[in-house]
């Protein structure tokens, strides 16, 4: 090598000056020595903490209640829905008055301090009777609601899962039942019994009001029955019980929730539609719908017996509507 001034040997770097060898910079913004050891960058990368239970990945249903806590329409329902049943199971909490204690000089009075309400035309005190016609209202909209969602689940998930010609059998049993029109054939069923109560009725709803959660339900297992961890649970030889139990059902159920919350407010309309009709509850059940039946007589003279029961009605199906949406919200992802 030729001789160097000490100018030029000035110039030359150091081995201070260079990168040390022993340390290599990567894309990820960490540092690697020679022995592979990964080491962080000092300010441009810090290394994650052990996760929480808060960073732990939600399943859809944990995502689907997060999304209802934040929904004030689920607040608004759940509030109106808390206290119409809490009222159908303790009317007593709410009025001390006999709602059959119908003296005849107290007909058509007008909302008073002992009356809040008002009296109808028999003389029964039209608060009591309303506080206490909750309890058939709701008892029916559930009971049928939960007749429908296990006759039209059953049939569906069968349907969906199985397919070929079981698929076909129900699906043309579930067309035949659409044609028939629910009022109508309620009419014909409650006609023709003669000890009419409150679960002759749900039998009623119930037989012909499963076929739109069956189609839901079908479509919804079908869907599912396609998944990896389907296909994954039936190649380890996990029978047909389980699968359906443990992996489709759970996953198939959400659509069948949020019509079924819907439907049960339309059963509650349905009830107290057969009752004003006078071919629903017995004269000895309370019922709203049977209240607003007997108010029509009396309506240009004292509409308020009209109007309280048709209020709480309302307000009743109203709110589990509203919870259907709420739910529908929550369930479906492309909605949030």
């Amino acid at each position: 090598m030729p001789d160097m001034n000490k100018q030029q040997r000035e110039q030359l770097p150091t081995r201070s000056d260079e990168q040390p060898q022993s340390a290599i910079e990567l894309p990820g913004m960490l540092l690697a020595d020679e022995e592979g050891t990964t080491l962080e960058k000092r300010g441009a990368y810090s290394a994650p903490d052990a996760r929480g239970p808060q960073d732990k990945p939600r399943g859809a249903w944990a995502e689907a209640w997060r999304e209802l806590r934040n929904s004030p329409s689920f607040y608004v329902s759940g509030v109106l829905l808390l206290f119409l049943v809490f009222m159908a199971i303790f009317p007593g909490v709410f009025t001390n008055i006999d709602p059959r204690h119908c003296p005849i000089l107290d007909t058509n009075q007008d909302p008073s301090g002992d009356h809040w309400f008002g009296t109808n035309v028999q003389g029964c005190d039209v608060y009591a009777r309303t506080v206490y016609g909750a309890r058939a209202s709701i008892i029916v909209g559930v009971a049928t609601t939960a007749l429908i969602v296990v006759i039209g689940g059953l049939i569906g998930a069968l349907s969906g899962y199985f397919g070929g010609w079981l698929d076909t059998i129900l699906a043309r049993i579930t067309d035949i039942f659409f044609g028939i029109p629910l009022l109508l054939a309620a009419l014909v069923f409650m006609s023709s019994v003669k000890d009419r109560t409150v679960w002759t009725v749900v039998a009623a709803l119930g037989v012909f009001g499963w076929m739109q959660i069956a189609r839901i339900m079908r479509g919804s297992v079908i869907t599912v029955k396609k998944s990896d961890y389907v296909v994954a649970a039936r190649a380890l030889g996990a029978g047909t019980p389980r699968i359906l139990g443990r992996h489709v059902l759970p996953n198939a159920i959400a659509p069948v929730i949020v019509v079924a919350t819907i439907s049960l407010g339309t059963f509650i309309a349905t009830e107290a539609t057969l009752s004003f009709l006078g071919i629903g509850l017995p004269p000895t059940e309370i019922s709203w719908g049977a209240d607003i039946s007997s108010a029509t007589t009396a309506l240009r003279d004292s509409p308020y017996q009209l109007i309280f029961p048709s209020i709480f009605l309302s307000v009743t199906v109203f709110s589990f509507i509203l919870l259907g949406d709420a739910v529908r919200d929550a369930l479906d992802p492309k909605l949030r």
